[in-house]
């Protein structure tokens, strides 16, 4: 699906490429552009909101925008041509929160996306383990089973052996909950009398016997155990994730929990000169026991905040602080409804330790972002920063508040005044809103992720759209859709007080997306200077009816000028 070839045709998406300009318009000047789109209709998503026709690209960035013929009248005898055919054309899409190389995945994981029951599930590891060699790991891919299956449930470790009983089985979830087989939590060195890790448990029945449930701390200690990809495996990996965003026309991604060998991963793949997306780093290694550890990571080699090029650069530290709505563990300030032990969610680690981890970060110049979900966690992670404020300015650093589904709007008030982001994904409520009602009451899931609320009280330019793939889809067009509709797939509408306009979800993808890495004054608008991040649809974004959005496919993605993605 993917062609860096200079001269094809596209006649079913009736888009035309042309090796060069036509001879009228040849110039032969060694400053024509590489590049010229013409005949569309291209939403600069500049201050003004203008729409023009075409684009002129040299060098990986935009020369000049206007009309057809006066960027026809740039090219010279080595330009390419663009035509596309009226289609729209807008900057390419920025997903501020998504782990992004689960879209590689497919021939190393099981896909557990497809199940729908317990015995689905079940089969689709049966049918994994089944190309592989007895002792060989088997890895799942994640997955909601509370919200995926009808039995609204997590497999036991005793189901998984009956499929898996030669194989040590791990199956992660959404990042805070994992399962586990016997024979994997053998390798782990857990056992029923293996004592909980503060800020999470290792799941028993009734008769004190483990269920192979992992909760949140907890996973480390399997996670741990499984053997890691060989480097090729890693670059292929990533290799094919870049690819896969770019069909869905995603330019840039930021990445959101990275571990250190992914770092050097997408460096590789950079200096090779084979990345097709542009990638911020939010770096998270694993808080240790004691502070002064913290601090040796965050001095480490002297690195910060912002270090990097425009493929790859490291945009902060990510610190987990509550659970999830649909998980039922998200930090909250009210009882969850159906609670019988004064049950509020939980904190993998207290509000003075998540002050402490924020302070030393600040003091050697890195951004924190925090997952943060329940409006109880909100407060206190806004505290944490509050405080890191009083000891070095945070006010220009954009510390991120990432999902904050629950916040209230005088939270929003305190995270403005200290200048933070708060980068959410309205996609959670597509196939898990019923979940949220469930857990949460309808009120709340109502108000989950407030999208018009937001703008009103922060602005967009302090805010960004991802998705979290793969907990939920990476599609940005259903996204937006949501944003705008507030529907899930069953029509039913959640808040919807709280929908934007098609404009401001798009701009919420481009324009202040581009801010969560400082990149305002190099992409997510299309303007001369920028770069040439481009992104065509297959459908007019702005005029279809409404319940087409999601529908809506990229037709050709280009990055830095360069053709990444075709259809």
């Amino acid at each position: 699906m993917v062609c860096r070839s200079a001269a094809l045709a596209m006649l079913g998406a009736g888009i035309l490429f042309a090796g060069a300009a036509p001879a009228v318009a040849q110039q032969g000047d060694v400053n024509s552009p590489d590049l010229v789109l013409v005949n569309g209709k291209v939403l600069t998503l500049d201050e003004r909101s203008s729409v023009t026709e075409a684009i002129a690209v040299r060098d990986g960035k935009i020369l000049a925008t206007g009309s057809s013929a006066s960027i026809r009248a740039l090219a010279g005898a080595r330009t390419q041509v663009l035509d596309v055919s009226g289609k729209t054309v807008i900057p390419g899409l920025i997903d501020t929160h998504a782990h992004f190389k689960a879209a590689g995945l497919a021939d190393y994981v099981v896909n557990m996306s497809r199940a729908k029951t317990v015995a689905e599930a079940l089969e689709a590891i049966k049918t994994f383990v089944a190309k592989k060699k007895p002792g060989d790991w088997i890895v799942g891919g994640a997955w909601h089973p509370p919200s995926q299956l009808a039995e609204k449930r997590y497999l036991t470790r005793q189901e998984i052996d009956r499929v898996a009983p030669d194989n040590p089985v791990y199956l992660r979830t959404v990042g805070h909950f994992s399962m586990a087989n016997t024979m994997a939590l053998q390798k782990a060195g857990v056992d029923k009398t293996t004592a909980n890790p503060s800020g999470g448990s290792f799941e028993r029945d009734g008769a004190g016997e483990l269920t192979g449930l992992l909760v949140e701390t907890a996973i480390d200690r399997v996670e741990k155990a499984v053997p890691p990809w060989t480097e090729d495996d890693e670059i292929r990996q990533f290799a094919l994730a870049e690819g896969a965003l770019n069909s869905f026309g995603i330019t840039s991604a930021v990445e959101g929990a990275t571990e250190a060998r992914d770092v050097r991963t997408l460096q590789k793949i950079a200096a090779s000169g084979q990345a097709t997306l542009r990638t911020g780093l939010m770096f998270r290694p694993e808080p240790p026991a004691e502070l002064t550890a913290w601090e040796a990571i965050m001095s480490g080699n002297g690195a910060s905040s912002g270090f990097g090029d425009d493929w790859v650069k490291f945009a902060g530290i990510k610190i987990f602080y509550d659970g999830g709505m649909t998980l039922k563990t998200a930090l909250m300030r009210d009882v969850y409804p159906d609670s019988h032990d004064n049950y509020h969610g939980i904190a993998q680690q207290t509000p003075e330790r998540l002050k402490q981890l924020v302070s030393i970060c600040n003091r050697y110049g890195w951004r924190v972002g925090v997952h943060v979900v329940g409006d109880l966690g909100i407060d206190q992670v806004l505290d944490a920063f509050e405080a890191a404020d009083k000891e070095r300015s945070i006010r220009d650093r954009r510390f991120v508040l990432i999902h904050a589904s629950l916040i209230r709007p005088e939270q929003m008030e305190r995270a403005h005044k200290l200048g933070v982001r708060v980068d959410f994904q309205n996609v959670f409520m597509w196939d898990k809103a019923a979940t949220v009602e469930r857990f949460l009451g309808r009120p709340t899931a109502d108000r989950a992720v407030p999208t018009k609320t937001l703008i009103e009280k922060m602005g967009l330019d302090s805010l960004g759209a991802g998705t979290d793939f793969p907990v939920n889809p990476i599609n940005p067009f259903l996204n937006m859709y949501i944003m705008v509709t507030r529907k899930d797939p069953n029509g039913s509408v959640y808040g919807a007080a709280e929908a934007i306009s098609r404009e401001q979800a798009l701009r919420l993808y481009t324009s202040g997306a581009s801010r969560y890495t400082f990149d305002e004054a190099r992409k997510g608008t299309i303007q001369p200077g920028k770069l040439a991040d481009l992104t065509v649809l297959s459908a007019d974004y702005m005029a279809i009816p409404e319940e087409q959005i999601k529908d809506i496919q990229a037709d050709v993605t280009l990055v830095g000028g360069k053709i990444v993605f075709q259809r």
